[in-house]
């Protein structure tokens, strides 16, 4: 059963954040979408390094010297993974008009959407790394240390549901569908990490390179997305505080529950 809630609990940010569209104007000010976006990218980075780079250095401490090599390849594929699905699924990214991908006649809100779903993949695959480890009782994952990394995600997820619902409501979209969308936008995790733990045989054996194979596509969608929302234009300051203040509370959150 904590497995189930510790799946679901990163979708529930997604959904609470998409909900604030239910309550707010059509559009979102600059400084508190920097705001976000720096938070979010703050609690990404914490959680990589944390949550996955360190236990999979640890997990690989037997390597001697080399322990480094699991974590060194699993970073670099878990970006290049990324780097592929940005060029196979066409996708919007927020604030902009430019389609990346395949060429589509795919609706404009539709390949918004679709970017925000792309990014929350890696999400998704974290968690299931994780909790496939728990679940085959390796002793290097602990139970409030799963609980933490599912917390810090829902946290970070928070914002991201507000920074895809309120755009789409400043589209033109109805609250209620705006909000829709936004939930829609963070199913991938859930089902992304049930997926994962599926084939958890598989997993334990490869747990070093798979856990710095999540780290990896989530630095990529940091340095690909949130940076550049957080910091371009004025007020870069704002998402520079946040983003520290996200990597704060990540790794609070990591030592102490972990």
């Amino acid at each position: 059963m904590e497995t189930y809630i510790g799946i679901l609990i990163p979708f529930l940010g997604t959904a609470l954040g998409s909900a604030c569209v239910l309550f707010m104007g059509k559009g979102m000010n600059s400084k508190v979408q920097k705001s976000l976006a720096g938070f979010a990218a703050g609690v990404m980075v914490a959680a990589s390094v944390w949550s996955l780079i360190i236990p999979s250095i640890d997990k690989a401490e037997h390597m001697g010297k080399w322990s480094f090599v699991p974590a060194l390849v699993g970073v670099w594929l878990g970006v290049l993974f990324l780097l592929l699905l940005d060029h196979v699924i066409p996708h919007l990214h927020i604030n902009t008009n430019e389609l990346e991908g395949p060429k589509t006649n795919l609706k404009k809100t539709t390949t918004m959407v679709l970017a925000v779903a792309l990014h929350n993949i890696p999400e998704g695959m974290a968690i299931g790394v994780v909790y496939a480890g728990l679940v085959a009782g390796d002793s290097s994952i602990t139970a409030m240390g799963a609980l933490a990394l599912s917390i810090g995600i829902a946290i970070q997820n928070f914002p991201e549901g507000a920074i895809i619902s309120l755009p789409l409501r400043a589209e033109g979209m109805s609250r209620k569908k705006a909000c829709l969308y936004g939930v829609l936008s963070g199913i991938v995790e859930p089902i992304g990490a049930l997926i994962t733990i599926q084939f958890t045989g598989l997993i334990v054996p490869a747990l070093p390179y798979l856990l710095c194979f999540a780290a990896g596509a989530m630095l990529y969608v940091v340095v690909e997305e949130l940076i550049p929302e957080a910091v371009e234009g004025a007020h870069s300051h704002i998402g520079t505080l946040m983003f520290a203040a996200g990597f704060s509370v990540m790794m609070v959150l990591d030592v102490a529950l972990g």
